[in-house]
């Protein structure tokens, strides 16, 4: 069960987090350009009300739709947002985050059902009429369906904190707060249930001609709960836990990183009940004085409570947290006077961070950094194998993995390449370049995500497949069928590597110059303009396109895909080498890549082939001819 609601809780507060920005945005301009604000300018604060009523629900929607469907299922869930923010005058979070993931969701099923299905040529068709009309249709059902059922949801739960607030209950939401923080379910209950309600009670607020602030945005911010518990540490701690609290008293109160506390309640769990009653006092503080934030703080550091209280409040902010702190400083010190042990703050430490991988459906390996999820072995259906573009490197490692498993018998798991900031969500397993890791668990935190030093050589290969043989009992799955034998026949319009872009026993350069020369063949070919060379320089700029096994692949960035005319590729062999990059590669093959969707694949695969291992690219760039060259890479020999 407390999985289930960590899950549920992790995906509200997955739609909200990665826009608190926009929603900062919103309150700094809401509280210094509306007419009681500090710099009051009717121009500026025209956009106060647009990014309440269309900008930030959009961005969730996006958001929402892009963790369940991709970028496709992002656009069709912001299509949907907008049929219910059309259906109201409300704010329409709640249906944002209802409509968000339900485009994504549609558009998944679509793309599962017409997989394998869509002619060759029509992709680009069938996915964008696809979003267009799935899109459409969800916007039509939102209008006379979601976005009235959200209104009445919307009110309900004003409803209650009104109630809430009337009785004087609002400071015992402190009792659930505090110790849901320490089980890391803090952004969950801040960003996905008290910031889209806060904002509502803001914009009534504002509509009412009255300040617009809600005492719900500083709940779980209020950094004055975690500084007392701290502060008591100084005072009445023993040995280590003593001289590491000052520390992270000040990281805990300026920085606003609240998770730096839980360690210490783990040591002394009773002490939680500082924390939680400090709240209590701080929240009661705030309702008595009127104190209350314009946006949401993030993170619950004093500067950004400072930064977003509005004109007026800050009295009773700054007296909200100095009682949630004091009273809390005098519970802790109390609790642990009598009450407090001596233990380990690296064992507390350790188990924090196992609370938190766990939090986030992770497993936190022993004596390594954390690298996503851990994973059933017996369960993997998908691996990815991720690159910065998606294009060329993945692509590589991709087959060479999927020959490893082929040899081992392994046939029932799906391998396919992506670029690391579009990893499918319905993977397994992340294969990824070490310096990409931290971005490939931030794009699919549910995967487990395995670093290598290079794409053609990586000994993590063998044993990711050993772990999965193992799994197996040591055996493979059943092996697919044998196809007959067919001798394939290449029409002379699919020959993407042409003879005259061979170039043989090139003068050692830089690998700038090496990737300018590539770039400049690639151009007087018609395959791309000029702007694509800048692009590939920049892609090996911010990750060196150099693979392992004497092999380099320039291509470009995503964002530099739009000067490709073309799919081509380019093969330039330097004999004497090129060091390419800060860990000083020797690089004796460029193959430069154009490639319009995946029709260069054939032919990356067949280098994973004829390049396995260094010495394989050494006798090919010594001996082949360009001829050669040509008959084996286009697959003619």
């Amino acid at each position: 069960m407390k999985e289930r609601v960590q899950k549920f809780g992790r995906f509200l507060s997955g739609m909200v987090m990665p826009n608190i920005g926009a929603f900062i945005a919103w309150g700094l301009i809401a509280a210094l350009f509306i007419a009681d604000g500090w710099l009051p300018n009717a121009t500026i604060a025209e956009m106060v009300t647009p990014m309440l009523r269309f900008l930030l629900p959009i961005l969730i929607a996006y958001t929402g739709g892009k963790m369940v469907g991709g970028q496709k299922g992002a656009v069709a869930g912001a299509l949907a947002a907008l049929g219910a923010i059309a259906s109201t005058e409300s704010t329409m979070f709640i249906g944002a985050m209802i409509c968000g993931p339900l485009g994504g969701w549609c558009i998944k099923k679509f793309d599962e059902k017409m997989e394998g299905h869509i002619p060759a040529g029509f992709e680009m068709v069938v996915n964008n009429f696809s979003v267009g009309i799935i899109g459409g249709l969800l916007a039509i059902l939102s209008i006379f369906a979601i976005g009235p059922t959200c209104v009445v949801l919307t009110d309900w739960l004003g409803a209650g904190v009104g109630w809430l607030v009337n009785r004087g209950l609002l400071p015992l939401t402190a009792v659930l707060v505090e110790p849901a923080k320490v089980l890391f379910l803090n952004n969950a209950i801040n960003h996905g249930v008290f910031t889209p309600i806060g904002t509502e009670q803001v914009e009534a607020l504002r509509a009412a001609g009255e300040i617009g602030k809600s005492i719900l945005y500083m709940i779980e911010s209020n950094p004055g709960p975690g500084l007392g518990l701290l502060l008591a540490y100084c005072v009445a701690g023993k040995g280590e836990t003593r001289s590491s609290a000052g520390a992270a008293a000040i990281i805990q109160f300026v920085g606003g990183i609240h998770e730096i506390y839980f360690p210490y309640v783990l040591i002394n769990p009773i002490v939680i009940l500082g924390p939680m009653l400090g709240n209590v006092c701080g929240i009661f503080t705030l309702n008595l004085l009127g104190g209350g934030l314009s946006g949401p703080a993030s993170p619950g550091s004093i500067i950004a409570e400072l930064m977003l209280t509005p004109k007026g409040c800050y009295f009773a902010n700054i007296a909200g947290i100095a009682v949630a702190g004091a009273v809390s400083f005098a519970i802790s010190v109390f609790l642990l006077k009598f009450f407090g042990k001596d233990a380990s703050l690296e064992e507390a430490q350790a188990q924090v961070a196992a609370s938190k991988a766990a939090s986030k459906g992770q497993s936190a390996p022993a004596g390594a950094p954390a690298t996503g999820a851990s994973v059933n072995m017996n369960t993997v259906k998908k691996i990815v194998f991720a690159c910065d573009a998606g294009m060329g490197s993945s692509a590589m490692g991709a087959t060479m993995l999927r020959n490893k498993l082929k040899d081992a018998g392994i046939t029932d798991i799906e391998v396919v390449h992506a670029p690391v900031s579009e990893i499918p969500q319905d993977c397994q397993i992340v294969v990824t370049h070490h310096e990409l890791a931290h971005r490939a668990v931030a794009s699919n935190p549910s995967a487990r995500v395995v670093p290598i030093q290079n794409f053609m050589g990586a000994p993590e290969y063998a044993t990711l497949v050993e772990e999965l043989t193992a799994a197996r009992g040591g055996k493979g799955s059943a092996p697919a069928a044998p196809a007959p034998a067919t001798e394939e026949v290449k029409a002379p319009g699919s020959i993407l590597l042409e003879q005259k872009n061979i170039v043989l026993n090139c003068e050692s350069v830089t690998p700038q110059e090496a990737i300018r020369a590539c770039g400049k063949l690639m151009v007087e070919s018609g395959y791309c303009t000029e702007g694509y060379i800048q692009g590939m320089i920049e892609r090996d700029e911010g990750f060196p396109v150099a693979i392992g096994s004497h092999v380099a692949i320039p291509h470009g960035t995503n964002e530099s895909r739009q000067f490709i005319q073309k799919t081509g590729l380019v093969v330039m062999t330097y004999p004497q080498g090129i060091v390419w990059g800060e860990d000083e590669e020797l690089v004796r093959l460029v193959i430069g890549i154009a490639s319009t969707g995946e029709e260069h694949l054939d032919i990356l695969n067949r280098i994973v082939e004829v390049c396995e291992t260094e010495e394989d690219t050494d006798k090919l760039v010594d001996s082949a001819t360009a001829e050669e060259l040509y008959q084996k890479l286009n697959g003619l020999s």
